[in-house]
């Protein structure tokens, strides 16, 4: 079920992105995750509303393919994030994490 206001949306993609963060799940996965269960929209709907076909996105979520960082960005950009860098330690990651805080 979609959350319902702000703060439900907000929860819940900051859960989401937590297990990616900690190796738990795959940006695609995140992707699936968020357009589905965040936004209650289907593949089509969400693939019309970025501007990607939809095979596009279906390989995306499946963590397939090739795609631009310009195309990732775009994929992205409605649920409020974009691509970045971020270190492949986790000890690292950790780090930068909580000097953010």
């Amino acid at each position: 079920m979609k959350p319902r206001n702000t703060s439900d949306r907000e929860a819940a993609l900051l859960a989401l992105l937590q297990q990616l963060y900690v190796d738990e799940m795959t940006e695609g996965q995140l992707l699936r995750a968020l357009r589905r269960d965040v936004l209650g929209l289907s593949q089509t709907r969400y693939s019309d509303l970025v501007g990607i076909s939809r095979r596009t996105l279906s390989d995306l979520e499946g963590d397939k393919g090739n795609v631009t960082l310009e195309v990732m960005n775009r994929v992205f950009k409605p649920l409020g994030l974009q691509v970045g860098l971020l270190p492949r330690k986790r000890r690292l990651l950790e780090q930068a994490l909580k000097r953010s805080e």
